[in-house]
């Protein structure tokens, strides 16, 4: 493996791996009182569009970090969506 594509492959690892327990938090507990409903929509599409960036390259390791950054992403969106509404909330 080329020096280039280790610091991509271990640049993809760390920021998807950060992500995971806030997801994995998200999902378990489905308290999304402290997330931002914009910030979220534009994460996940500014990752959309760094994973369109990595097919385009044909770069793997942005690939599949941003497709899994982009699921986890979307899931927790979507929660918002569903969880976040209710009596007392805004």
């Amino acid at each position: 493996m080329m020096l280039i594509d280790a610091i991509g492959t271990a640049a993809a690892i760390l920021t998807t791996a950060s992500f995971v327990p806030q997801a994995w938090h998200t999902f378990r507990t489905r308290d999304v009182g402290g997330i931002s409903l914009g910030m979220y929509a534009s994460f996940a599409l500014g990752v959309a569009l760094w994973l369109l960036y990595g097919v385009l390259l044909g770069a793997w390791p942005i690939i599949v970090a941003n497709a899994i950054t982009l699921a986890l992403a979307l899931g927790i969106l979507v929660m918002k969506l569903r969880y976040g509404r209710g009596p007392g909330r805004a």
